[in-house]
């Protein structure tokens, strides 16, 4: 067992039994639990399905190889291994938090999981995290446990341990789900999160802000010199301050002006970019200094706050300096504002809402005939109308976006 975690860290919902395919002669099996977790999230359906998901630009909408939520999760589990490995918890279980943390969401990205919502407010609401669980739990076939993870796996990839109640924007778990919930948080403290989760946290917040702002600039959208203006850079202070961070808007600003003395930054923002090699050379290591930038911090703030040795489960909490974490926050609110507040996106967004719930109401009309065969059980078990109406936001949840549009123009 990894120092610093117990049997009942290690510790399944259901007991399984060995394999029985090996060859008399076959090399013992020595991964860690926490190993075969990670490999359980990389091979699964729900993992693969993120390739044709919506990240910021729809797969197939922009030129060039914008990322999916496939590549977004990739990246958030190596970046947040590395924090895992500097600070001692256990790289497998960040990383598997890392790889499992957006496979609940629908097609079409947030736009799509606010769809799923309001259609759902009758069966206890739709959100993405608490779809997640739902999936490792429940829908993604491995055991009748789902993928029948570890209990220190599912904690870390549960980003909000708690149910929805009255005026919760965000939550992890819906109420049917709540005994396996019960299970995986055994032992924690109530609404606290273990370091492993907010290193996936700020893994996903560090791949979130620099990889989107990369795919904007990569696409002509995000032009970086805007933030030498003062207005400009006082526009995107305020989404970050509405959005993202606690901070005043005047330490916003701030921190984009500290962003652009960056070299890496003011060569970038000096000329727009043109897509020559020296601007993609040029691109490419302003994303790779910015996110050692970001995961170095983490790591320093953290040991300055909890000194050396392995810091694991509820032992420790990561500690953001102020200043990156404002950094951070005004990079995420620059996509917002140069790439997903595009008045053509935001008609795009309508019609992919249009399509969703069409997409629902149309199967909840022609259930169980147009369901996958795999949600029939729970389709046929259902007891009333809010069941079945989650068999059928379970069905659409799973689709890709190119599959979304083509259902719904099946069945339509």
């Amino acid at each position: 067992m990894s120092q610093g975690y117990t049997e009942h860290d290690a510790a399944r919902l259901l007991d399984e039994d060995p394999k029985t395919a090996s060859l008399p002669d076959a090399h013992r099996d020595r991964r860690t639990p926490y190993s075969r977790d990670r490999a359980r999230v990389l091979h699964s359906a729900a993992l693969r399905r993120l390739a044709g998901k919506t990240q910021v630009v729809g797969p197939g909408e922009d030129s060039g190889v914008p990322r999916t939520r496939l590549t977004h999760s990739l990246e958030v589990a190596q970046i947040g291994r590395g924090i895992a490995e500097e600070l001692g918890c256990d790289p497998d279980v960040v990383d598997t938090a890392g790889l499992a943390h957006d496979i609940g969401h629908p097609p079409f990205g947030h736009n799509g999981e606010r769809a799923l919502n309001a259609l759902a407010s009758s069966c206890g609401g739709f959100e993405g995290n608490a779809q997640t669980l739902r999936i490792l739990t429940r829908l993604e076939p491995k055991t009748a446990s789902g993928l029948n993870l570890t209990r220190a796996c599912l904690d870390a990839a549960t980003k909000y341990p708690w149910p929805r109640t009255p005026g919760t924007h965000k939550f992890g778990v819906y109420q049917d789900d709540l005994a396996v919930f019960g299970w995986l948080r055994q032992g924690a403290p109530e609404g606290r999160r273990p370091i492993e989760t907010q290193v996936m946290d700020w893994a996903d917040d560090v791949a979130y802000s620099v990889h989107d702002v990369e795919d904007g600039v990569l696409a002509h959208r995000i032009i970086l010199r805007s933030l030498a203006d003062a207005s400009e850079r006082a526009a995107v202070a305020g989404l970050a301050a509405k959005h993202f961070s606690s901070e005043p808007v005047s330490a916003l600003e701030e921190a984009a002006r500290e962003l652009l003395r960056l070299p890496v930054v003011a060569e970038l923002a000096r000329t727009e970019y043109d897509g020559s090699l020296r601007a993609q050379v040029a691109l490419k290591r302003l994303t790779s200094e910015l996110v050692g930038r970001f995961a170095s911090a983490a790591v320093t703030g953290t040991r300055a706050e909890h000194g050396d040795g392995p810091l694991t489960r509820y032992a420790a909490s990561l500690s953001v300096p102020p200043l990156v974490a404002a950094e951070v926050a005004l990079l995420k609110a620059v996509a917002v504002r140069y790439v997903m507040s595009d008045p053509v996106r935001l008609g795009m967004q309508v019609r992919q809402r249009e399509v969703i719930t069409e997409l629902v109401a149309a199967l909840l009309d022609r259930a169980p005939d147009d369901l996958d065969p795999s949600f029939l059980p729970a389709w046929g078990s259902a007891s009333d109308d809010a069941a079945r109406l989650r068999v059928v936001v379970d069905q659409v949840a799973q689709l890709t976006d190119a599959q979304a549009v083509s259902w719904h123009a099946a069945v339509v």
